[in-house]
């Protein structure tokens, strides 16, 4: 009666040695606790993603940027591409240490989740009701995130089933619920939902960096306003949404060493994430879509102040609105909390290997939660400092906002490039693209190169200092500074780290790493011990 018990005691446990096994090939030793299961490490990247409060945040980028039409086809489009970057950094980031090993330039690869985690607080200032004392309740979210973060694996573990079943059940809801509570005066025609491309009377085809293919579909209607860029351009622009929306779910790989049998999990976490996220995203675009009504201008410009709020307001009437949108401030804050996770854990991997200021401080599991608490409130000093920037204008939260997604993609596209480009010894992992890994890969790179350009144009081709997208310039002073902080005579990085630092000695690397040989060539016996095969 016990047996089935026992042989799944015993393939936890085998898969626990696996992972440890695994660890130390690396050159590292177990220092946390692994109480992440699989589907827990799905909805970590699922909750950083935050599907509808994310869409709420970007409707102001898609839709003058070609109407409706372009709001939908353009998450199809984004989504895809995405879907070539998930999959190429599922299948790199498990060897990444190994190819090339002056790859970090300095804390460029922490920027990303710095900024984001300083929009999502700013966006509860602005949009959850209390942005008359924003300052003071920005603060208090940090502080708020940093508390819950500092709490122990298993519990950090079981909040995120939480945030992925209130993140799903929220978009099932909006995709059901609006459609059927929506007035008949607000209700568009498929023609109009789908096909009537305003300032996109041109549909892009995405072939080698997105050439545009001219093919005329509607005429623009004349009360619509637009920013004003070139046909097709707009198309292009609305691309923001998606890219900014299905982002930063690689924060599975910083976990990696809190997740159960994570080789496997953590690729299949970060191509799950997007696969669905792609999936309910177009859902709920195209109930947005049938049901925002014509009027675009007042849409974005409405005294709401917010387009998603105001389509819910015209749909379901205040009291309904309230509600709705209470569930879609929870599920941004959970999303701050999860990516304030997701950057700790990069902070303490960083601090490990001595590549950060304060190293020694900051490479510390806490005795009583076992987490890296120093880190975890570090980093919330440092996008609290990174979000006074915030409070400088519009144009200093447009270029916080643009940073997060062009820093982000210079730290992918740095290790796939180098892993085709460079004389290296990576090996496939669990998750491999076999032949396609190749050609997924130079979609990627090719495709993240193209919006890095995209994003660091301005909203209208008119603008001038006070609305210029200043992004640009704000990526590349961290660039610089990190380039010059590695090469700097005598004191720089490169006269002092080598890349990953192993903790553990060279004895016990040598002997899990032929267990990790070992499970990976032969299947284990009726113990349970689970077989690995390297595709």
């Amino acid at each position: 009666m016990n047996r089935p018990s026992i042989r799944t005691s015993l393939s936890k446990a085998a898969v626990a040695k696996r992972d440890e096994a695994l660890l130390a090939q690396l050159g590292y030793k177990q220092e946390f606790k692994r109480a992440f299961k699989p589907l827990e490490v799905f909805g970590l990247s699922f909750s950083i993603i935050g599907l509808l409060p994310s869409i709420a945040s970007v409707l102001v980028y898609a839709l003058p940027n070609g109407g409706a039409s372009s709001m939908v086809w353009g998450w199809a489009v984004g989504s895809l591409f995405i879907l070539s970057v998930g999959l190429s950094i599922g299948g790199v980031g498990f060897r990444s240490t190994y190819i090339g090993r002056p790859l970090l330039l300095g804390p460029l690869p922490l920027v990303p989740s710095l900024a984001e985690l300083t929009l999502l607080d700013r966006w509860l200032c602005e949009y959850g009701g209390v942005h008359r004392v924003g300052r003071g309740i920005y603060i208090a979210i940090l502080l708020s995130h940093a508390v819950v973060c500092s709490l122990g694996t298993t519990v950090l573990a079981r909040l995120q089933s939480v945030y992925v079943a209130i993140n799903i059940l929220l978009c099932i809801a909006v995709i059901i619920v609006l459609p059927v509570a929506t007035p008949k005066e607000y209700i568009n025609s498929a023609g109009y939902a789908l096909g009537n491309f305003t300032n996109c009377i041109y549909l892009p085809c995405f072939f080698f960096f997105l050439l545009l293919v001219k093919t005329k579909l509607t005429e623009r209607p004349s009360h619509v306003s637009v920013n004003g860029w070139p046909n097709g351009f707009a198309f292009v622009l609305s691309l923001v949404a998606p890219l900014w929306t299905i982002c930063s779910f690689d924060c599975a790989v910083h976990i990696s060493e809190e997740a159960s049998n994570a080789a496997t999990a953590v690729p299949w976490a970060i191509v799950s994430s997007i696969t669905v996220a792609g999936i309910l995203g177009m859902a709920i675009n195209i109930a947005l879509a049938f049901c925002m009504g014509t009027d675009i201008e007042y849409t974005l410009n409405s005294p709401i102040g917010q387009p998603m709020a105001q389509i819910f307001f015209n749909s379901l009437g205040e009291k309904a609105t309230l509600a709705v949108w209470t569930f879609v401030v929870i599920a941004q804050y959970m999303m701050g909390s999860s990516m304030l996770l997701g950057a700790s854990r990069q902070t303490f991997a960083f601090a490990r290997d001595g590549a950060l200021p304060l190293s020694n401080i900051l490479y510390r599991i806490n005795s009583f939660t076992g987490t890296p608490v120093n880190t975890v409130w570090f980093v919330v000093f440092m996008a609290g400092l990174l979000g006074l920037l915030a409070f400088a204008g519009t144009a200093a939260i447009n270029a916080i906002f643009t940073m997060s997604i062009t820093s982000l993609y210079v730290a992918y596209a740095i290790p796939m490039f180098a892993r085709f480009a460079s004389d290296n010894d990576f090996k496939p992992g669990p998750f491999s693209l076999g032949i396609f890994s190749l050609p997924i890969g130079i979609t990627a790179i090719a495709f993240m190169a193209f919006m890095i350009i995209v994003f660091s144009f301005p909203a209208t081709p008119t603008t001038n200092a006070a609305n210029m997208n200043y992004a640009i310039v704000v990526l590349g002073g961290v660039m610089v500074l990190s380039l010059v902080w590695y090469y700097f005579p005598v004191y720089g990085g490169i006269h002092w780290f080598t890349g990953p630092v192993p903790n553990i000695d060279a004895d016990r690397k040598d002997e899990t790493g032929g267990m990790y040989d070992d499970y990976a060539s032969k299947e284990k016996s009726a113990e349970g011990a689970v077989n690995v095969v390297r595709v």
